[in-house]
């Protein structure tokens, strides 16, 4: 996979000054007239225009970032995902170009299959191969899909369903592949604010200290946007609520939802003021038993 902030020598969250400014270094020391007869720099100097073109244009980018090398494909992965969001199960369709069609991880067999049916016998199949598949927690939970280009040079559109996880297997018939089983192999990537335990998620909220002490709501990121949570005056840090059906999506199930479970992180004050020192002194002493 070509990644294109790796060839400007830029991070991901680079803005586009910073990007113009590595294109414009870079293409200067790797410009073919600058570099006679050095086929390695003409290389690299049309790698780092090609990463340009993309990072410089704020739709390209933004698909890029969400789809890498299948970034060109994204309006035909984004319509397989708002299908797959649609309906449960795995599906797939040939998007070879000659004979396209559609069908399920359950569906008919093949017009071959059934031609050897109809005289007794049935279809020689390849082994089942596997093959591996990383997705985005995002992606487990809402559904998504997935371009795959086969040894044979089928092109399958795969969906993937909501709720797999790190071991799915979503199986693509013979009849799909037309060179034997495929079943893909799922990976879920770790995800920064959540951690994920079957179909429940863990998270940490941080909460001011004047709110656990006196109580208040505070807003808790799910998955599908922010909620309001009441917490109790004298909450402890560390202290765990439990959102109910704010977890992932249950597998084949379209009803079933998991649950997510936020621990409470206090946020100590800093940069305190004389006054609001002289308030914690006073806090303090009213507290401490006398000796």
């Amino acid at each position: 996979m070509t990644d294109y902030y790796s060839v400007l020598g830029l991070p991901r969250s680079a803005d586009d000054k910073a990007v113009r400014q590595a294109y414009r270094k870079l293409a200067r020391q790797f410009h073919p007239d600058v570099n006679h007869e050095d086929s390695a720099s003409e290389e690299k100097f049309k790698a780092i225009n090609e990463a340009y073109s993309v990072l410089s244009d704020p739709d390209k980018r933004r698909r890029y970032n969400r789809y890498g090398d299948d970034w060109e494909h994204s309006e035909r992965i984004e319509q397989a995902q708002t299908r797959a969001r649609r309906g449960g199960g795995s599906s797939w369709r040939d998007i070879s170009g000659a004979d396209q069609f559609s069908g399920s991880s359950s569906g008919q067999g093949s017009i071959f299959d059934q031609l050897f049916s109809d005289l007794g016998g049935s279809r020689p199949r390849a082994a089942a191969t596997e093959h591996q598949v990383e997705v985005t927690l995002d992606e487990a939970y809402q559904g998504t899909a997935r371009l795959l280009t086969l040894a044979n040079g089928r092109r399958l559109e795969v969906k993937i369903p909501a709720g797999v996880d790190t071991g799915s297997r979503v199986h693509i018939p013979a009849s799909g592949t037309r060179q034997g089983d495929l079943y893909l192999v799922i990976s879920v990537k770790a995800h920064p604010s959540y951690e994920r335990k079957g179909k429940d998620l863990y998270s940490e909220v941080e909460v001011p200290l004047s709110d656990v002490i006196l109580g208040g709501d505070v807003n808790v990121p799910t998955m599908k946007g922010r909620v309001s949570l009441t917490i109790p005056p004298g909450t402890q840090n560390g202290q765990r609520f439990r959102l109910t059906g704010q977890g992932m999506p249950v597998l084949n199930d379209p009803s079933g939802k998991g649950d997510l479970y936020a621990t409470i992180k206090v946020v100590l004050p800093t940069a305190l003021s004389a006054e609001e020192q002289e308030l914690f002194q006073k806090l303090k002493d009213i507290r401490q038993p006398e000796a």
